[in-house]
């Protein structure tokens, strides 16, 4: 008498329906995945700057202005005297528009209250900007130079 084990059947037909199962998961593994789409601000997205300089004309020594992307679609940062904050949109050819700027409304003296001013209005000029390592530029509608930041949190 012989002994067939269920576990081990020996038709083709039974060996063909544990080898599709393989096959797949096989291929499954082998077949290259496709990145996952990057959002075009991703690479600003959680980091900090500083402002170096304002279309050419240099910033304040102690009037810090900084730009920050805390989340996508989000900008916050430091005017020079009062915190601002607002919306941006970037998109995969570099363009970047920010929107619905608002800030704090401490009086802000003189010089530092005008390089307020033209940082904030030059940031609602913004039509791009350009990554080049430690540096971000953004390019303004009408300016010869860009605004220059440093970074100071990856």
């Amino acid at each position: 008498m012989s002994y067939r084990s269920p576990a081990f059947p020996e038709t083709p037909r039974a060996l063909a329906w544990l080898a599709v199962p393989l096959l797949a998961t096989l291929t499954a593994c082998a077949v290259p995945r496709a990145a996952p789409p990057v959002t075009p601000s991703a690479p600003l997205v959680g980091t900090e700057w500083r402002l170096e300089d304002i279309s050419g004309r240099g910033v304040l020594d102690r009037a810090e202005a900084t730009l920050s992307f805390p989340e996508a679609g989000r900008v916050a940062g430091q005017g020079s005297c009062n915190r601002f904050f607002g919306s941006v949109a970037v998109d995969q050819n570099l363009h970047i528009r920010f929107s619905q700027i608002g800030s704090t409304r401490m009086a802000c003296p003189g010089a530092v209250g005008e390089q307020e001013t033209r940082y904030l209005a030059d940031l609602q000029k913004v039509h791009h900007y350009e990554v080049q390592g430690s540096k971000l530029l953004l390019y303004v509608e009408g300016q010869n130079q860009p605004l220059r930041f440093t970074r100071t949190r990856p």
